[in-house]
């Protein structure tokens, strides 16, 4: 099989171990008869565009780079489609947590408070918990201060340093709430960025997807169609594959839906993140 006969995917190179991941997978694949290949990118955004205009065939995309994707395809006229996700990634949630001694109780008593959040970029730490804000009735920048955390800026917050740093601020009393994804609110708990039962967690968003596989406007059907079966044929008591998902943080690949990114469609609108068009309309954001 020809390298021009592959499939070629985007990835975004957010951490070394995307390229034992995909490297891994690309072996594992072929050994399969399927032709693979992968292209990193150091931003979302390029990927996104390279993605809408035909320069890969798939993408593996953050809930914000599918939210563009999407905006960005169909203002052109083309379709995207999320054809895969994680388990990992269905029915995920945010949270605003305080420190428990603090007599912080409710999102009203947020006001005139400074909130920590992750990267500008971040749907689960920045963009999602802020909306969550804003439902209640308190306004970032009026009813209380942002503090923002950008690390890893152009990620989409899969560089969860922001978060961390945005607890770190919370347990240092230099901020009085953090809003993080909340697998990430144990996560700290457990390592020791908090201390364990110091926060308590006094806003919830509802429950919203995160990354899928997204297949771009040019990708061939019998290829796509290949790749999702091979996709969800791994199986996590193959020795050859466990170590590839316990890396990227699955136990088993899902069909892909997008009800899930509702709430994030809203929150970009509102923090005016992208236009309806997929333009990158944040002033602050340089990826």
């Amino acid at each position: 099989m020809s390298r021009d006969e592959a499939l070629v995917m985007g990835a975004v190179a957010y951490d070394p171990k995307v390229i034992t991941i995909w490297d891994g997978f690309r072996a594992w694949f072929r050994k399969q008869g399927f032709e693979f290949d992968y292209v990193l990118y150091s931003n979302y955004e390029r990927q996104v565009e390279e993605l809408v205009d035909g320069r890969l065939h798939a993408a593996w995309s953050s809930p914000l780079a599918w939210v563009r994707a999407r905006r960005l395809a169909e203002a052109q006229g083309r379709t995207v489609r999320a054809m895969a996700m994680r388990d990992t990634d269905c029915d995920l949630s945010s949270v605003v947590a305080v420190r428990s001694d603090s007599g912080l109780r409710s999102i009203a008593d947020l006001k005139g408070r400074v909130v920590a959040t992750g990267a500008v970029d971040s749907p689960q730490a920045t963009l999602l918990p802020l909306s969550l804000l804003r439902s209640e009735g308190l306004e970032p920048g009026r009813d209380f201060e942002v503090r923002r955390f950008d690390v890893g800026v152009g990620l989409h917050g899969d560089h969860i340093g922001g978060e961390r740093d945005a607890a770190r601020a919370l347990a240092a009393g230099e901020v009085d709430a953090a809003c993080m994804i909340d697998t990430n609110h144990l996560l700290f708990s457990r390592e020791g960025t908090l201390a364990a039962g110091s926060t308590s967690v006094v806003a919830q968003t509802g429950r919203y997807d995160h990354c899928n596989m997204t297949i771009g406007p040019n990708a061939p059907d019998p290829k796509v169609a290949r790749f999702a079966e091979l996709l969800s044929g791994m199986a996590y008591e193959d020795d050859a594959v466990r170590p590839l998902l316990d890396l990227e943080g699955l136990k088993q690949w899902r069909d892909g839906r997008t009800d899930g990114y509702a709430q994030l469609e809203t929150a970009v609108d509102e923090a005016g993140f992208y236009d309806a068009e997929g333009g990158i309309s944040a002033s602050d954001y340089r990826p």
